[in-house]
């Protein structure tokens, strides 16, 4: 800062009471009347004129202009209403062009409540921008209309300014009082002023400065902007009533989804006035919380009323957008609860939400807005990305807002619950984000301490997964790498109970109403489908390669896709659960469960089969073993439950529809069903019917009945990448994470061309020993994926109905084939491949190749790249068959050469 050289305010009086300003002063003016500030914003500008200063005026309030001649002023108009990020940055970036020594005019801060609602906002934006303001040497003039703003958002302006001034007008008089003026003094400095042409006269007299002080109102803190908007609402809600509003005074109040709400007979509930008051208390609420338009927000304003709206405002910690995965959660809730038969079943949940404004709040208080900004630029997208990924995972958070998380803790008690990510782009149409942030379990076990840190840990977890490099390759293979995105956070109570030590919800899965895994040509699609597991869903919506789900089609729900001999071998073997003795997420045997004192048979049934062939061979178990087929939940209306729901959900979204959800027992067998999530399923149809060839075995790459996602196809197939089954499963573990390293190499080098790739076992596996352990960004480019058994793996390949990477596969619209080449009906003849050229050194280049060799051999011996034209995949969902085969043989490689796959 330029210590030496004094500015002027362009008023000698002012200049003379604050020691003249100086480069980087940012200088707040609290009034009661836009009017006083307009005039000292007039000698600020007269001024900057006389010395050809560089003047820039920020536009963005409803108040007249506070400079009426512009002739020479860069203005800059902005609307702030798509939120604070947005309005943020578009500042940084205006501050950033305009260069150093710039003046600056702000409109009043006041106005941005009215686009925000949120005192803490306000402070925030004036804490990213005063500072940056202040590196560029710039002076720059806001204000505050006093009466308006919290102490607390005074407090943090006044922390974060150069100059605090008060203005007052008393008998015709204007006064100007100093708060803060940083580093300067004198004796008079902090003594209100009173204003001459030129002058500033200080008020010294102890009568005088009496009767000026008490003439003026005395201040009371403000009601919080947000609060004033929620008990607004409540008033609303009750048709109009003066007094104050709070939560569970509404709950007389009656509504229709998307009417603005009926207020339960009273007497002015129905007059015109009432209405109007519902609707726009109502229409602030969805613009406030559930984001910035669309489809999602659309149909969730007609669902939610202003009584939901205001139950998940009262539970909101901060301010903020409640992100898309709360939004659908509680868009589902709201449809299934207007069908009497499903209200019936559902449980209640009583969640908490962080707003969107809270993860920002968190990064300013942090010191990371500079490196949030720098983020959205392309050449810093994944650098930057990444150094924000690590801090945000151990920031602190402001002692108000661990106080606001001490009091969720005390609510839930000791109730286990989960941190889930909401974040804005999250869960809508087009972008489900399908496992690329992530949730975090709390046994939420211990002293209050103990949880609080836990706790933190959690939502540090949540955040930080914002700038995962998953969820940032996401973003950016679909554009949307310049658009807002925060997190958001919704805190559920796990839904389940208490068995021993072990908490867990009786089962849980999810659901699809339509049926993207038809596995036989009489399946309707129609109808939907489930994976359920036993205990947590996590098994359910993860890619275990070591485990199988029960998938349900829900038109015909006791088939199974295995036959009777096979059912024990692909049952569930494992169970997540929450550990209260180890205060942590654990996985366990079915058989421990099992052994656990309840009625297991809804879930279970013995496994004849393999009694049989245990029976054959002489030996004998201490128990019986089992199949978990759900057989008897099944029975007892589950299937007909969950297809109503899903058609209801499906019908009210009129669009296919995804959901998680949990099942638990009541002490009379009867079930009930807890909605966790719901978000757009993103699929595109079984597409028009496709003829699929006859061909003989022998002339086919690979044939099989059923196993296969995708709809009807015919696809031109340009490339197969083959991973050798036999060469794969002769590498170490190390070496096999190598192979997975190369193929996303390769997927990114192939990307554009049409790419089938084949594995031994399943893709996206973490045991290595099932599978090739890619990322799903590793495969995003192929067109079809094969997964492929091999006598060696110990493990049936499978479409992981449900899980995120089938979600991911679902939304690339990839086509997925699980080839079980123990099956009737399945062709695989690799040697057609292995016997053609490998190009992997011409894919990724021989330099790149030689970069990741193999202890015993190559990567080429492992992966083989073939270029095939006339390779053409077909697929018929009736038929239930899938065949890739040449459409023309012998097949030419573009080099005017004949080579027959």
């Amino acid at each position: 800062m330029d210590t030496a050289h004094r500015l002027s305010t362009g008023h000698l009086g002012i200049d003379a009471v604050v020691d003249g300003l100086r480069l980087g002063d940012n200088v707040v003016w609290q009034t009661d009347d836009i009017a006083d500030f307009r005039a000292m914003v007039g000698h600020f500008v007269a001024q900057a004129r006389a010395e050809s200063r560089r003047l820039v005026y920020v536009r963005f309030a409803a108040h007249e202009p506070l400079i009426e001649d512009l002739t020479g002023v860069h203005v800059h108009e902005l609307d702030p209403t798509p939120g604070f990020e947005s309005f943020a940055t578009a500042v940084h970036r205006i501050v950033t062009d305009e260069g150093l020594g710039a003046y600056f005019v702000f409109d009043s801060l006041t106005d941005l409540l009215d686009g925000w609602g949120s005192d803490l906002m306000v402070m925030n934006f004036f804490k990213v921008t005063c500072p940056y303001l202040y590196e560029l040497d710039t002076v720059a003039y806001f204000c505050l209309l006093r009466g308006q703003h919290t102490f607390e958002t005074v407090a943090g302006i006044r922390e974060t300014t150069q100059l605090l001034l008060d203005l007052h007008r008393v008998d015709d008089a204007t006064y100007v009082h100093p708060h803060k003026v940083w580093s300067r003094y004198s004796p008079t400095m902090f003594f209100p002023h009173r204003l001459g042409d030129e002058t500033a006269e200080p008020v010294t007299s102890s009568e005088e400065t009496s009767r000026l002080f008490g003439s003026l109102s005395q201040q009371h803190d403000p009601q919080d902007r947000w609060r004033a908007i929620i008990e607004s609402g409540y008033r609303a809600l009750r048709g109009g009533t003066s007094d104050g509003g709070g939560p569970g005074e509404g709950g007389s109040a009656e509504e229709g989804p998307g009417d603005g709400g009926l207020d339960g007979g009273r007497r002015d509930a129905g007059s015109e006035a009432a209405r109007a008051a519902r609707a726009e208390a109502k229409a602030t609420l969805v613009r406030l919380l559930l984001g910035r338009g669309g489809r999602m927000v659309e149909l969730a304003a007609e669902h939610l009323t202003l009584a939901d709206l205001l139950a998940v405002a009262d539970r909101e910690i901060g301010t903020g957008y409640l992100g898309g995965k709360t939004v659908g959660m509680l868009t589902a809730g709201a449809i299934a609860a207007q069908h009497p038969t499903l209200a019936a079943r559902l449980e209640a949940h009583d969640s908490f939400y962080l707003g969107s404004d809270l993860f920002l709040t968190y990064v300013i208080a942090n010191g990371w807005w500079k490196d949030w900004v720098a983020q959205k630029d392309a050449e810093s997208y994944h650098a930057v990305g990444a150094a924000l990924h690590e801090k945000l995972a151990h920031g602190q958070f402001p002692p108000v807002i661990r106080e606001r998380f001490l009091r969720l803790l005390e609510y839930f008690g000791q109730s286990p619950i989960i941190v889930r990510s909401s974040s804005l782009l999250e869960d809508n149409f087009g972008n489900a984000f399908a496992g690329k942030y992530e949730s975090a379990f709390c046994a939420n076990q211990g002293t209050p301490e103990d949880r609080l840190r836990a706790f933190e840990d959690a939502v540090r977890t949540v955040y930080a997964s914002a700038m995962s490099p998953q969820a940032l390759h996401y973003r950016e293979h679909r554009a949307l790498t310049d658009v807002d995105e925060q997190m958001a956070v919704l805190v559920q109570r796990v839904s389940g109970d208490h068995h021993g030590d072990l908490f867990f919800p009786h089962a849980g899965g999810v659901g699809n109403s339509h049926n993207l895994y038809v596995f036989a040509p009489d399946i309707d699609p129609s109808a939907g489908a489930l994976r359920v597991v036993v205990g947590l869903g996590t098994r359910a919506v993860d890619h275990h390669a070591d485990d199988y789900a029960r998938t349900v089609a829900l038109d015909q729900p006791r088939r199974s896709t295995t036959t009777l001999d096979d059912a024990g071998r692909f049952s569930q073997r494992k169970v997540d659960v929450l550990s209260l003795r180890e205060n942590a997420l654990v996985t366990v045997p079915l058989d421990e469960v099992r052994a656990l004192p309840m009625d297991w048979s809804p879930f279970l049934t013995p496994d004849l089969a393999q009694v049989r062939r245990l029976r054959e061979l002489g030996r004998a178990t201490p128990t019986t073993p089992v199949v978990c087929d759900f057989a008897g939940l099944i029975d007892a209306g589950l299937a007909t439950y969950m297809r109503e729901l899903l058609a209801a959900v499906a019908g009210a979204y009129d669009y296919p529809v995804d959901v998680e959800f949990t099942v638990n027992l009541t002490a009379d067998g009867d079930f009930r069903v807890c909605l966790v999530q719901c978000r757009p399923l993103q699929t595109r149809g079984i597409g028009a019917a496709v003829h699929v060839p006859q061909v003989a075995d022998e002339d086919c790459l690979l044939a099989a009945e059923g196993g296969f996602m995708g709809g009807n196809v015919r696809l031109g197939i340009d490339t197969v990448v083959l991973v050798r089954p036999d060469r794969y499963l002769e590498l170490a573990q190390a070496d096999r994470y190598a192979v997975a390293r190369l193929l996303g190499k390769v997927n990114r080098a192939l990307a554009g061309q049409m790419v089938m790739m084949i594995g031994p076992g399943r893709w996206g596996t973490s045991t290595t020993d099932l599978g090739v352990p890619v990322h799903f960004s590793d495969v995003d480019n192929a067109a079809v994926l094969v997964e492929v058994t091999d006598p060696g793996l110990e493990f049936s390949p499978e479409l992981s109905f449900g899980s995120h990477f089938f979600q991911e596969i679902v939304e690339q619209g990839i086509f997925f084939v699980a080839l079980d080449r123990l099956r009737a009906g399945a062709v695989f003849h690799p040697e057609r491949l292995t016997g053609l050229e490998n190009v992997l050194g011409e894919v990724v280049g021989d330099a790149e190749l030689g970069a990741d060799r193999l202890r015993g051999g190559t990567l080429a011996d492992v992966v083989h790249v073939v270029r095939t034209p006339g390779l053409e995949l077909f697929a018929d969902v009736v038929t239930q068959r899938v065949v890739a085969t040449p459409s023309t043989s012998p097949l030419d490689d573009g080099t005017g050469t004949s080579r027959t796959v």
